[in-house]
């Protein structure tokens, strides 16, 4: 029965009339707390995923204060607080905006930006992404049109390498030697232009889809007036390129390259097909060009302990990943080799050798109210040796921060668990796995293509 998995009939998700999104955003950000089963939640943008000292140490004491003690890191790079007390809203502003990590109250959820995390370290990729990082930053924060946006709108800046490239963000940019391809959703099409002008384009692009979302709202205004919600924000037609209609998401790019034009930019198609594996950092050290070394390491279901947090951001430069891992930058090799030793033994994955590479899951419970099983706590009695491909668990049909590319599909259903095979948008014939952990596990691993 498991060897059905291997093949990909079904589709994902069937075609649908798009339809647009008629309540409000309701994603959490620093100042607009999510109430959990566990408490109140915040969720931290930091674009780019990089952290100065004082901004990781801030994030810790934040935790500590405040939270469960345990920093959550998200799929986008980004971190959680959880636990948190329903007044903790006005001292924890306090508190990052101190550290610098609210740089504007009013656009503090729409700086979802991912960046190659190894970017500017090891001279793979094309070009190092961090001025675009800052730039692209500085114009969000700097633009009126840009609150608008959904907390769950995503930009990605790509070096050239492919890494964040595949994790379906709404705008990428890719470096692509002197010149920056920018895609806009998921088509193989992109727009070269001068890499100088890369966050000046996302900007315009950006300001394209938000009228694009305005004018699919409009369109579907009867639809909207007959939702219970009764108020919709300006804008929230679409909260992602993928929620436009077919053809109006073709014209966006089109509506894109002709603003550009406007601006006097010489903008030119090109085709370039979106990577179908995700690439994220290896664990390990890694060795950069000026002679350092920095250190990419997993962290199991993304969870860190104040002691982890401590280690990690106490050694120098920091950069999360849209992988649930960190980076720790430019390291004399003798401190490298220390503190990987140390990582290691405090629980984190420094090697392709840990029973944790390549999983994951989301809250699950007793932290989230829709889920129907503590998946964390499934997902580490299941966990053993390394699979060939990575595993997601899920409480729920949500699948709240589930990996892009391929990856085995593990979800919680009232009867017990699915497993199934994702590649991309298609999902192999799943199996159906009751109650039974030992037989849950060897599931998942049969699937995961274990390897001995």
């Amino acid at each position: 029965m498991l060897a059905a998995m291997s093949a990909f009939p079904l589709p994902s998700r069937s075609p649908a009339v798009a339809r647009p999104r008629i309540s409000g955003d309701a994603c959490p950000g620093a100042l607009r707390l999510h109430r959990a089963d566990d408490g109140a939640l915040a969720r931290i943008r930091i674009p780019g995923g990089i952290l100065t000292p004082c901004q990781a140490k801030a994030l810790g004491d934040a935790a500590g204060r405040f939270g469960d003690g345990e920093l959550h890191l998200t799929s986008r790079g980004n971190v959680q607080l959880r636990g948190l007390a329903p007044d903790a809203g006005t001292a924890l502003a306090g508190l990052l905006s101190r550290a610098g990590l609210l740089p504007s109250a009013r656009h503090e959820r729409v700086r979802n930006v991912v960046a190659s995390p190894l970017s500017g370290l090891d001279g793979r990729g094309t070009m190092d992404v961090g001025p675009w990082l800052d730039e692209v930053d500085r114009l969000l924060c700097g633009s009126e049109r840009s609150t608008d946006l959904s907390g769950r709108f995503l930009v990605a800046l790509d070096d050239g390498r492919g890494d964040v490239e595949t994790l379906g963000a709404d705008l990428t940019l890719i470096g692509h030697r002197t010149e920056a391809l920018l895609r806009v959703g998921d088509g193989e099409t992109v727009l070269r232009l001068p890499a100088s002008e890369g966050p000046r384009a996302t900007l315009t692009a950006v300001e394209a889809f938000l009228d694009a979302a305005e004018s699919f709202a409009s369109a579907n205004e009867a639809d909207a007036r007959r939702s219970d919600e009764g108020s919709r924000p300006a804008g929230s037609g679409a909260w992602r390129v993928k929620d436009l209609p077919g053809r109006t998401a073709d014209a966006l790019h089109a509506e894109v390259a002709r603003r550009l034009r406007e601006e006097g930019l010489p903008v030119v198609p090109a085709t370039r097909p979106r990577p179908s594996e995700a690439s994220a950092p290896a664990a390990g050290p890694v060795a950069g060009t000026d002679g350092t070394i920095s250190l990419s390491v997993g962290v199991p279901l993304g969870r860190l302990s104040q002691d982890q947090w401590g280690l990690l951001s106490g050694a120098g430069g920091l950069r999360l990943t849209p992988w649930r891992g960190a980076v720790v930058t430019r390291l004399e090799t003798g401190r490298a080799k220390a503190l990987l030793g140390e990582l290691a033994e405090a629980g984190l994955i420094t090697g392709p050798d840990s029973p944790w590479s390549g999983v994951g899951a989301c809250v699950g419970r007793p932290g989230c109210a829709k889920s129907l099983a503590d998946v964390r706590a499934q997902a580490g009695a299941a966990a053993g040796r390394v699979g060939r491909l990575p595993v997601y668990w899920s409480g729920c049909e949500r699948r709240c921060g589930h990996p892009h590319g391929e990856w085995i599909d593990v979800v919680a259903l009232p009867e017990g668990h699915r497993v199934s095979h994702v590649r991309g948008d298609v999902t192999g014939r799943p199996v159906t796995v009751g109650d039974d952990p030992a037989a849950l596990a060897a599931a998942v691993a049969a699937a995961r293509g274990t390897l001995t």
